[in-house]
């Protein structure tokens, strides 16, 4: 009798369910905080060790339904599965957020960095910015694809760290 595999997919899957959830409820508490145009080291540190915690707990699950053995390319593939999924779940909250929640969001972001470049370069005239800030704007919609894959680069490299702890071959009969 054969034992049946698990599927990484079905981790990815519901792990990244949950990471997803857990960052739309995080960025709602950022939200009804009126922190949500923050872009501090801790809010990224949050979000970060959200998805580490997820990706392992998910890799671990995998590990114990699979008789306690670990492949790296089956960690990669839960890691960079659960960051994908995540990462929809976020782009569909920002988007709702930018454009059904606070319509205005975008505008507020970039009056945020305007007033946070004519601090920091002195030497720019506020025609050049936002003469940027319009550039920014014809290509903002690139933000979405780099999001995502900058998140899947992050599951990969927490699911590899994990798998690399992890790992631990079936033996050869």
């Amino acid at each position: 009798m054969e034992d049946i595999q698990p599927k990484t997919g079905k981790y990815a899957l519901n792990f990244g369910l949950l990471l997803g959830g857990a960052y739309v409820l995080f960025a709602l508490m950022l939200f009804s905080m009126e922190m949500h145009y923050e872009q501090s080291f801790a809010i990224q540190g949050v979000n970060i060790a959200l998805a580490a915690v997820a990706i392992a707990l998910g890799i671990v699950q995998f590990k114990k339904a699979n008789q306690g053995y670990l492949k790296i390319s089956e960690a990669l593939k839960i890691g960079a599965g659960t960051a994908l999924v995540a990462g929809i779940i976020g782009l569909v909250y920002f988007f709702l957020l930018s454009n059904v929640i606070e319509p205005d969001f975008m505008d507020k972001m970039y009056e945020i960095g305007k007033q946070k470049a004519l601090v920091d370069n002195p030497k720019l005239t506020e025609e050049q910015i936002d003469k940027s800030i319009a550039m920014q704007k014809d290509f903002a919609w690139i933000t979405y694809p780099i999001m995502l894959l900058m998140q899947i680069i992050i599951g990969l490299v927490i699911g590899l760290i994990t798998g690399l702890i992890a790992k631990k071959q079936k033996p050869d009969y």
